[in-house]
């Protein structure tokens, strides 16, 4: 039985419509990157959506949690967001959708490792396997020493999906003391300003053709936005969690429709590895997240 206050099937719903929308967005930024520089697109994608995300915190009367917030820790996630957006475009440019997602699903992986060391979390030996294997995963959709995609763009995914890992990790502080509006908002309008600040030294004009493209990753990335923060509200999020994987088969079919390619063999095979070994690590946190919680009820008070 559900938590009261808690909706399942809503919260899998708000969870396949956010990937949804961001696999439209990420779209759109690789149609981008093709003739505008890593910077430049991700200044875009922050600028296009920030306004809608300013007339939705409005709406729900939450502009006031705006300035309430811990300066430092949102600038360094302001930071990582622009390694991981820019790093996340680069790759785009020179390699199927399907396959930087793919390489990008290791960040909960990532995130679980890095746990250790910045918040002081226990990981024990079955969940460092996961990390290992699906490591390995990432190895095999790379291929270093064969043919395999194009290595360079991998490998700086890879550490587009590092900064996204640490940056979640900033999320997790971030959550104990300021408002979801908030991170939203200013994660946007930092990324704009770093990025646009970088960008502005080698800015294109931008070209009317591109403007639809533009208006769509501002609408998905709001929309996205929107569906993750009711995903979260509404469903547990060792639950949830899970559906992020279904995001695969949107860009899939992306890839497909809009640039005729699939991802090969030796892809898929990688996304097995990754998603299983993100599917146990779920599974295992959960279970010890319960353990956890039944030792501390079965503890006398002192």
């Amino acid at each position: 039985m559900a938590a009261p206050g808690l909706r399942p099937g809503a919260a899998a719903a708000w969870m396949l419509a956010a990937g949804l929308s961001f696999a439209f967005m990420d779209a759109g930024m690789k149609w981008l990157s093709a003739d505008y520089p890593p910077f430049q697109v991700a200044a875009l994608r922050s600028l296009s959506a920030l306004p809608l995300v300013a007339l939705w915190i409005a709406a729900r009367g939450r502009a006031g949690s705006l300035l309430r917030v811990h300066w430092p820790l949102h600038l360094l996630r302001g930071v990582l967001g622009l390694g991981m957006m820019v790093g996340f475009v680069y790759g785009l440019a020179r390699m199927p959708l399907s396959t930087a997602y793919t390489i990008v699903f290791v960040a909960p992986l990532m995130i679980t490792a890095l746990a250790v060391p910045l918040l002081g979390e226990k990981v024990g030996p079955r969940r460092w396997t996961a990390i290992a294997v699906g490591l390995a995963g990432v190895l095999v959709v790379l291929r270093p020493a064969g043919d395999g995609v194009a290595t360079v763009a991998g490998l700086v995914v890879v550490l587009a999906a590092l900064c996204y890992a640490v940056a979640a990790i900033t999320v997790r502080k971030l959550a104990l003391r300021d408002s979801p509006e908030a991170m939203v908002f200013w994660f946007l309008v930092l990324l704009g300003l770093f990025a646009g600040t970088i960008a502005a030294f080698d800015w294109r004009p931008v070209q009317a053709a591109d403007l639809w493209v533009i208006a769509v990753i501002g609408l998905t990335g709001a929309l996205g936005q929107i569906a993750l923060t009711h995903a979260f509200r509404f469903g547990e999020a060792s639950q949830i969690a899970p559906l992020e994987y279904a995001s695969l088969l949107w860009v899939v079919l992306l890839d497909l429709a809009v640039w005729h390619t699939l991802p090969d063999t030796m892809t898929w095979v990688g996304a097995a590895i990754i998603i299983a070994s993100g599917l146990y690590l779920i599974r295992r946190e959960r279970v010890v997240a319960s353990g956890a919680a039944a030792d501390a009820a079965q503890t006398p008070p002192p």
